[in-house]
């Protein structure tokens, strides 16, 4: 069943609607050097799936390396939303900490790399 959730940065100043087919697809977190840097939790989503709603010229890019992976950070609050994947440029990956209702910490033990684990999306709360 498909959905649409919105990601928010920290401030607010970014919004980002993510269309989901199928809940949280290939949840990981990434071991290149940047990504153990930040420390997020990603699930992958279809590039056509992702696009910014809110904001969009409060992102700031950064590159390194190859320049093809594509990483958006908010310029304001700095928090991680999504970013265009090196290994698979045909998706994106998104900060699932930056979805409403959904807590990183409750996923166990989050594996690595190419590993794949996904789970539903749960339901929004008024929790913040």
């Amino acid at each position: 069943m498909s959905e649409q959730r919105i990601l928010q940065c920290h401030c607010g100043a970014v919004e980002v609607a993510v269309q989901f087919d199928n809940g949280l697809e290939n949840i990981r977190r990434c071991n290149c050097s940047l990504c153990k840097r930040k420390g997020a939790v990603m699930a992958m989503v279809p590039i056509t799936n992702l696009k910014v709603i809110k904001g969009e010229n409060n992102l700031t890019l950064y590159q390194w390396n190859t320049k093809v992976a594509e990483h958006y950070f908010c310029k304001t609050c700095g928090i991680y939303t999504h970013h265009k994947r090196r290994s698979n440029p045909n998706q994106y990956g998104i900060n699932i900490a930056c979805i409403e209702g959904v807590n990183p910490y409750n996923f166990g033990e989050i594996p690595i790399g190419n590993a794949n684990l996904s789970a539903p999306l749960p339901a929004i709360t008024d929790e913040k």
